[in-house]
């Protein structure tokens, strides 16, 4: 169970932080559920209320600044994820953003920038699912990455691109 105050993970939804556990006092819902009331770190809007127990979304603890430095200095040996077949692509990509893995999360952005650079390269035009996928996961990674690590989450990339240029040399 996690804690009031503690950030984690939740689907979707990217970083929540969990701000309190209570019980539901409305109509419909059993009261002697727990559930966890939540806010969005990144995105403003309602409040999530999920229970405590609910196994139909992930929700995990986020990584912690150990753990998000080892997948750093992990990342330039994770490989690309491999797709066949190109109208599958989307859904494979999907599939991955789902598990709410952060190497999953990573090995989408190193194919989608690998495929950018290959349409960058041939003269053409990087797909509109392509730059959509690469914002979101996007998105999910640094927004983690940003609360671990203690900086801005404008400031993940280039902390990764400087530690992994440091880790290289």
């Amino acid at each position: 169970m996690f804690k009031k105050g503690q950030y984690i993970h939740y689907g979707n939804h990217g970083v929540c932080m969990v701000e309190d556990i209570t019980h539901m006092d409305m109509p419909g819902v059993d009261k002697n559920k727990l559930y966890y009331v939540l806010s969005k770190v990144y995105t403003q809007g309602n409040k999530i209320y999920t229970k405590v127990d609910n196994n139909k979304v992930i929700m995990r603890e986020i990584l912690s600044q150990e753990e998000a430095m080892d997948l750093i200095e992990e990342m330039p040996k994770i490989e690309e994820m491999s797709v066949e077949n190109d109208k599958l692509r989307g859904e494979k990509y999907k599939l991955a953003m789902n598990k709410c893995d952060c190497k999953e999360w990573v090995r989408i952005i190193k194919s989608l920038y690998q495929r950018k650079q290959d349409c960058i390269a041939k003269g053409k035009k990087v797909a509109i699912t392509d730059e959509r996928f690469y914002k979101e996961v996007s998105e999910h990674l640094y927004g983690e990455l940003a609360i671990s690590l203690g900086i801005e989450k404008d400031s993940v990339e280039e902390f990764i691109l400087s530690h992994v240029h440091t880790v290289d040399a």
